[in-house]
C-alpha cells in the first residue's frame, strides 16, 4: 500500500533559462509535488515527526526554485527531486515544474517537465 502526499501550485520567482533576459530579470515558476510513502505511523500516532512536513518541504522546494540559477526545467526538477529525497520516509515522487511564462513565440497556455522517481 502507498500513501500519498500532494502540493499543489507551489510559486516562487526564478532566474533560470538560457536566455539571458531570463537570468537577469526572473520569472515565476510553479511546482507540484506528488509524494509517495507509507503514512500509517504518522496516522496512528498523530506525530507530525512521522510523516514529511509539508510546510517544510515547500520552503525547501522554494528554496530551489529561488536559488542558483539553472538553464533547463529538467535541470530544476531534478533538484527538487532531491529535495524530496531527503525526507527518508519518501520511497518515491512526481515532480511537475511549469514555467508559464517561457520566451516562446506562439500563444501556450503552459509549458511543463514531469519527473517520475523513486528511491529504489
Amino acid at each position: 500500500m502507498t500513501d500519498r502526499i500532494t502540493l499543489i501550485g507551489l510559486r516562487a520567482i526564478g532566474y533560470h533559462g538560457v536566455f539571458a533576459q531570463e537570468r537577469r530579470d526572473g520569472q515565476p515558476f510553479v511546482v507540484d509535488l506528488r509524494l509517495d510513502l507509507d503514512l500509517r505511523a504518522a496516522a496512528a500516532s498523530d506525530d507530525v515527526t512521522r510523516t514529511v512536513h509539508y510546510g517544510e518541504l515547500a520552503e525547501q522546494v522554494v528554496a530551489v526554485v529561488t536559488g542558483e540559477p539553472v538553464d533547463l526545467i529538467e535541470t530544476l526538477a531534478t533538484r527538487i527531486c532531491e529535495v524530496c529525497f531527503g525526507f527518508a520516509l519518501v520511497d518515491a515522487v512526481e515532480v511537475t515544474v511549469h514555467k508559464p511564462d517561457a520566451p516562446i513565440t506562439v500563444p501556450f497556455d503552459d509549458v511543463a517537465v514531469t519527473l517520475v522517481r523513486s528511491r529504489a
